[in-house]
C-alpha cells in the first residue's frame, strides 16, 4: 500500500487495527481502567483483588504484548524510523499509561500500615519492569510513559516510608492496660512480630525504598540490641531492630501494670521468648543476626530466673524461721 501511494491510509489502518487488538488483549488480561473516584469507592479487600489482577497482568503486558507490538512495528515499517516510532506510540501509549497510572492511584488512598504490603508489591513490580519500560518507550513520543512509571515509583516510595513510620507510631500509641493472664504473650507482641515476619520477605524492596534515606533513631541502639558491625547504619536491618526495640520498650511499660513483680518478670520472659522464636523461624534471623538472637535469648532466661527467684522467695517467707525451736517448745 505504501509503494502504491497509500502510505497514510496504510498507517492509519495499521494503528486502528493494532490499537484495537492491544485494548482487547489488555481486557483479556483482566485489567480494567479505573479512575481515582472509582478506586476510592472500593473496600480495601475488593481493591486488593484488583491489585492482584494488575500484578498478574502487568508483566505480561509489558514483556509480551507491548514487546510484540514493538517488534511488529519494526518489521512492518522497517524502511521508516519515524513511522515505526509513531505507530508503536499510538498503538500502545494509552494502554501503557493506564497500566502505570494504577499504582499511583492506589498510592493516593488513605495510608495505613495494613496496606503497606500491597504498596511494596506494586513498587517491586514497577521497579522490575522499569528496564523494559525505559528501553521500549525510549523515544520522545513515549516520554510520558517513562514519566508515569517514575511518578508511580516515587509515590509508592513515599507511601511505603510513611506507612512504616505510622506502624512505629501505632506501637508507641498502644495504651491498652488490660493484664494478660499469668503473664502470657500480649496481643501487641503477636501483632507486631507477625507483621515484621511478613515484612522481612520484602527485604530487597525495602532496601531500595530506603536506600537514600539514612536511619537515625531518636536514641542510640543499645549494644545488646544490635551489633553495629553486622550491618551498615542505613540498612533495613537497623530499621527492623529499632521496631523490635520499640515493642520491647512498650512491653516494659506494660509489665509494670502487674502488682506482683514476679508476674512482671514472667510476662517479659514469655514475650521476649515469643519474639526470639518468631525471629528464629523467619527471615528476620538473616536481618538481625545470630548475635541478636543469642543476646535476647539470654535476656529471656534472665527474666525467667528472676521470676523463679522471687516466687521461691515468697514461698520461703511463709515457712517459719526456726522450726526446730518450735518443736523443742512443744516437747517441753
Amino acid at each position: 500500500m505504501i509503494s502504491a501511494g497509500y502510505g497514510m491510509e496504510c498507517v492509519r489502518v495499521f494503528k486502528t487495527m493494532r490499537k484495537s487488538f492491544v485494548d482487547e488483549s489488555v481486557r483479556r488480561l483482566g485489567f480494567e481502567r479505573l479512575t481515582q473516584s472509582q478506586i476510592h469507592k472500593f473496600e480495601w479487600e475488593a481493591l486488593e483483588s484488583k491489585i492482584r489482577d494488575w500484578l498478574a497482568a502487568a508483566p505480561v503486558a509489558f514483556r509480551a504484548l507491548f514487546t510484540g507490538e514493538r517488534l511488529l512495528c519494526d518489521r512492518v515499517f522497517a524502511g521508516s524510523d519515524s513511522i515505526r516510532e509513531s505507530c508503536f506510540a499510538d498503538v500502545t501509549r494509552d494502554a501503557a499509561a493506564r497500566f502505570l497510572a494504577f499504582p499511583e492511584l492506589v498510592a493516593r488512598l488513605k495510608r495505613s500500615p495494613e496496606k503497606l504490603f500491597r504498596i511494596l508489591d506494586l513498587h517491586n513490580a514497577v521497579a522490575e519492569l522499569w528496564p523494559d519500560i525505559e528501553s521500549m518507550f525510549r523515544f520522545e513520543s513515549t516520554a510520558a510513559i517513562r514519566k508515569q512509571a517514575v511518578n508511580s515509583l516515587l509515590r509508592l516510595t513515599e507511601v511505603a516510608r510513611s506507612s512504616l513510620a505510622e506502624f512505629e507510631a501505632a506501637i508507641q500509641r498502644d495504651a491498652s492496660r488490660s493484664l494478660i493472664t499469668v503473664g502470657d504473650v500480649h496481643p501487641l507482641t503477636r501483632y507486631v512480630m507477625n507483621y515484621l515476619v511478613f515484612l522481612a520477605n520484602y527485604q530487597q524492596t525495602l532496601a531500595d525504598i530506603f536506600a537514600d534515606l539514612a536511619f537515625e533513631p531518636p536514641s542510640p541502639l543499645p549494644e545488646s540490641f544490635f551489633d553495629a558491625a553486622e550491618a551498615a547504619s542505613g540498612s533495613i536491618s537497623v530499621r527492623i531492630a529499632w521496631l523490635v526495640l520499640v515493642l520491647i520498650c512498650k512491653l516494659d511499660v506494660k509489665a509494670e501494670l502487674y502488682r506482683e513483680v514476679a508476674l512482671s518478670y514472667l510476662f517479659l520472659a514469655n514475650n521476649i521468648q515469643f519474639i526470639v522464636r518468631k525471629v528464629k523461624e523467619s527471615k528476620l534471623r538473616l536481618l538481625l543476626g545470630d548475635l541478636w538472637v543469642a543476646r535476647h535469648e539470654a535476656k529471656a532466661r534472665h527474666h525467667a530466673a528472676s521470676c523463679e527467684r522471687l516466687a521461691w522467695s515468697k514461698v520461703a517467707a511463709t515457712v517459719p524461721a526456726d522450726t526446730s525451736a518450735e518443736l523443742d517448745a512443744r516437747e517441753a
